[in-house]
């Protein structure tokens, strides 16, 4: 037993894992069914640093999908969102917004709101118990006055709730609640937290948790979605914005060695005028001995992160879930993942038995990838 625990110990210490209950996640056979739908691509102009850094000439403008996820709980048949995407009208919203989305800053391709693509694929909205906002940025409320009364608001407890026009700059408007029970997430009676994150078990069954991720907006939050007893897919909001910023960290390049082919072309197709690590050398980057990940959240005064100190605390936890096996983190824009995500009405329930992790965690560094930023162009 000493020598178990001494094992384990060690394994903690060097921030590594070697299954989900090392975590301290209780044991459940209860799960729930996950869909994802990517709702919108946009692309923001001359924006990329608002989000990550470095940003190396000529991807200046930054692509982002907008993922939102259809949960449902075997146990109770109930039905609910994890955020929703842009609204189909974004033109309607605050000024806040819509001035903003005016002056052309963002490129929006041909979309359709998430009511729509729920109901074209045989979703009565009536069905959906809840919607969790991850935050309330306008890229992930959508409309909710196209959702009927029935349909619940949950949201972090931080979250600004004040409405134009009687707060001038908010992004959130009147039909944005009006007619919608709102709840906010109780983190500070929880006994439960995982890798530092306050945790809330939403249906008390161990299916799903609710976790505490401040730093992007006031009130982020994020969940796990237990969708076999021992997989987890992490639902990662805005936590951050680019596989780049996760990654690679020691402990994730220890779980998940990157591809010889990618390993071998990083070595030119990595700047190292812009990115370095412990054995490179001029014009030959070296993956294997980077520490930590390649790119940083932004901290400049134009940022999307209310509190970048705060964002890069719960960036580290939920990176803690990325290097390991037993969990999929899959966060809101990351656009690495857009080509291989399996869409609805597909579930991403078998995504550990299919290997789906192993096949898409170091796309990033793909030249051919849309989230490659490593080099100029």
């Amino acid at each position: 037993m000493g020598l178990l625990s001494g094992i384990l110990l060690t394994s903690l210490i060097g921030n590594t894992y070697a299954a989900y209950h090392d975590f301290g996640i209780p044991a459940s056979k209860a799960t729930v069914d996950v869909r994802v739908f990517n709702v919108a691509n946009m692309t923001l102009l001359n924006e990329t640093h608002a989000f990550i850094l470095p940003v190396v000439p000529g991807h200046e403008s930054a692509p982002f999908p907008m993922y939102s996820f259809l949960v449902e709980h075997r146990a109770s048949q109930k039905r609910f969102m994890f955020d929703l995407g842009i609204r189909k009208d974004p033109e309607n919203t605050p000024p806040a917004i819509s001035v903003a989305l005016a002056s052309g800053f963002a490129q929006l391709e041909p979309y359709k709101e998430i009511a729509v693509l729920l109901q074209d694929g045989g979703i009565n909205l009536t069905s959906i118990d809840a919607v969790i906002w991850s935050h309330a940025h306008f890229d992930h409320v959508g409309d909710m006055s196209t959702f009927p009364n029935t349909t619940g608001i949950i949201i972090g407890p931080e979250t600004d709730t004040s409405i134009y026009p009687d707060n001038p700059n908010s992004s959130l408007q009147a039909s944005d609640f009006v007619g919608h029970n709102i709840t906010k997430v109780d983190f500070v009676n929880s006994k439960l937290t995982f890798s530092g994150l306050k945790a809330v078990d939403y249906f008390g069954d161990g299916s799903f948790y609710l976790l505490n991720t401040p730093g992007h907006l006031a009130g982020h939050i994020t969940a796990l979605a237990r969708v076999t007893p021992t997989s987890f897919v992490v639902l990662g909001g805005d936590t951050f914005h680019h596989a780049g910023q996760a990654r690679p960290r020691p402990a994730f390049q220890k779980n998940f060695p990157c591809p010889a082919h990618l390993l071998e072309d990083a070595k030119s197709s990595v700047s190292t005028d812009y990115f370095w690590s412990h054995d490179s050398r001029p014009g030959a980057f070296d993956l294997r001995s980077r520490a930590q990940a390649l790119l940083g959240i932004s901290d400049l005064p134009d940022r999307f992160y209310a509190d970048p100190v705060a964002a890069g605390v719960s960036l580290e936890k939920v990176a803690t879930f990325d290097a390991d096996a037993d969990f999929l983190v899959v966060a809101a824009h990351d656009i690495s993942l857009r080509d291989a995500i399996p869409y609805f009405p597909a579930y991403i329930n078998g995504w550990k038995a299919s290997g789906l992790k192993e096949k898409v965690v170091w796309e990033f560094l793909d030249r051919a990838n849309p989230a490659f930023v490593f080099s100029p162009t």
